[in-house]
């Protein structure tokens, strides 16, 4: 096998393997009730694990960027792996592929320095990266034919729905949780002076 063959196979692998990475990652984002739980796991243990699935995407995307590089049938230049619509080959779909990467990465760095920033900035960095995946997933479509058909558009299909199944499993529980309002009201009205869960006071006898 030459040289060029053996990158050309290792960045569609890699790149492969990134799509499910950040597809499991979004999931367990989505998943992630507000006190960053899931169900039988600790905080920290979420954290460690959604953390350190980030930073193997990360690895597997940079690896997909130098193989992409280093195959000599086209000629894309390293940069534009970071700077978006710098490369003449397959601008549109690989400037997509570096914006992901790049909102990959500030999600990856505001969160190893979360201590040191505000919650507001964290937090709209962190909702901004999650664009990550859908314009990773469009980015893989349009510049891979490979995964336009077969088993590896079979993957593509799984990975779209199970980010579907999350996003409305996340709508259908907020749904079900009353907004804060309804839920003081709520109380009041059960446990108020004049609801079921408080008792009258009794009137004094004359």
């Amino acid at each position: 096998m030459g040289g060029t063959t053996a990158f050309w196979y290792a960045s569609r692998a890699t790149g492969v393997v990134a799509l499910v990475l950040l597809t499991v990652v979004l999931v367990l984002g989505i998943l992630v009730n507000r006190q960053g739980r899931l169900p039988g796991l600790p905080r920290f243990a979420v954290t460690s694990l959604h953390r350190n699935i980030s930073l193997l995407a990360v690895a597997f995307i940079a690896v997909h960027v130098v193989t992409a590089v280093l195959d000599t049938y086209v000629s894309i230049p390293l940069l534009s792996g970071v700077v978006p619509f710098a490369s003449g080959y397959e601008r549109f779909w690989l400037g997509l592929g570096a914006i992901s990467f790049d909102l990959m990465l500030a999600m990856i760095i505001t969160s190893l320095v979360r201590g040191r920033l505000n919650r507001v900035l964290w937090r709209a960095i962190h909702l901004l990266a999650y664009l990550c995946w859908p314009v990773a997933f469009a980015h893989s479509i349009g510049s891979s034919r490979d995964l336009q058909h077969g088993w590896l558009l079979d993957l593509s299909l799984a990975c779209a729905l199970a980010v579907a199944a999350a996003v409305i499993w996340r709508l259908a529980s907020a749904a079900r949780q009353l907004p804060r309002a309804a839920r003081v009201a709520a109380v009041w009205r059960q446990h108020g002076p004049h609801g079921t869960g408080a008792k009258a006071p009794e009137r004094l006898s004359r």
